[in-house]
This record gives structure tokens, sequence and C-alpha cells, in this order.
């Protein structure tokens, strides 16, 4: 897999920051693009294919088992930043509240936040989770780009038809960008990669 892409060295990586704390987010002044999405919606997996590595992200067996904020730096320009995924019905209310805390203390911080990449899975489409998180995304004007995940697993026609009700929700934003991705296949690796460096 491509090492270098859109001017970004890949080979110069690293997870900076685990935060389980405000406290603890960079204030290097960095742009941060942030992932946000459903426990799993494959948040981990899209990271590892954006960065070309197999496990620098941690592509856990129970979803939304962590709660932290990680910060990849990549390259010494930005940072992928791995907000923890919600919609975990088994979750404890007091883990849901942490969450709940963490999540709004990084967006009460957001200064050099300067996109969120929403995930959604193509073969579910917006739950109820993902209208809230877009939502408050609208609410608080936060530029958002939709991310498609796990398009390998519909063939030619079932992912045009499922892309066109996606890109029509509305519950999107008028004009929202919708990337469809597979961390399978690497499709649209290189268009969100496009999409980051034009964020900086």
């Amino acid at each position: 897999m491509e090492m270098n892409i859109c001017g970004i060295n890949l080979h110069n990586v690293d997870l900076a920051v685990t935060a389980g704390l405000v406290s603890q987010f960079p204030t290097d002044g960095l742009p941060q693009i942030a992932l946000s999405g459903r426990s799993n919606v494959g948040k981990s997996s899209l990271i590892n294919c954006l960065l070309g590595r197999k496990k620098l992200a941690r592509v856990s067996s129970s979803p939304g088992k962590t709660i932290t904020v990680n910060c990849y730096r990549v390259d010494g320009k930005l940072y992928l930043v791995d907000l923890p995924g919600y919609g975990f019905a088994r979750r404890p209310d007091s883990d849901k509240r942490r969450w709940s805390a963490l999540t709004q203390g990084y967006f009460n911080n957001r200064e050099s936040l300067r996109r969120v990449l929403q995930l959604i899975d193509i073969k579910v489409g917006i739950t109820a989770d993902d209208a809230s998180m877009l939502e408050y995304l609208g609410y608080y004007d936060i530029p958002y780009t939709v991310v498609a995940t796990k398009c390998d697993r519909l063939n030619k026609t079932g992912l045009s038809a499922a892309a066109r009700s996606l890109a029509s929700d509305i519950r999107l934003r008028p004009g929202t960008e919708c990337i469809l991705f597979s961390s399978e296949t690497g499709a649209g690796r290189e268009q969100l990669w496009q999409r980051i460096v034009a964020c900086k």
C-alpha cells in the first residue's frame, strides 16, 4: 500500500496521545481531523487502512470497550483523532456518561478541529444514534464529511442504490460530501486523503 500520499509521509506516524481526560488533548495547534461513528462501524480498520498499517489502531472484538480519544500524529502535519464509538447498548450508564463528557469536552475545545469524518455503515444506513450525532454537528456548525464504510460488502447494484439513498437522506446537511470507502479493498482511500489534506 502506498506510504506517500497527497504529500503525506505515512512512514512518520505515531499514536501520540491516548486521552481519557479533557486535559490530555493535544494543545500544539496542529490541525485535527476527527473520526466519529458507531462503535462497530469500522473506525479502527479505516484508520489502519488510511495510514497503511495493520495494527496501529486496535480493532476490538468488543465494540465500544475503550473510552478514550486516540490522537494519531501524521507526518508532523496533522492529527487523526479517533473519538470513542457511540451506540453501545450494553454499556453501563456510568460509562455512557463518561463517553458523553469526554466527547463533549473534545468538541468544546475544538480550536484545531478542521472537520469531522462521520462514518456510516453503508449496509445499515443512518441509525438513530447517527442521526443524533449529525444533528449535534449541525447545531454547532461543525464541518463534516460522511464516509460510507464497508462498501465491499455490497454488490455493484446494491452499492449504487445504498449510496443514492444515503446521499439523499434529509438528515444530512444539504450538499454533504459522501465518500464510499472499503478498508478491505482500499476503495476511497485516496479520495479521503485528498479531503483530509484540503482541510489543513
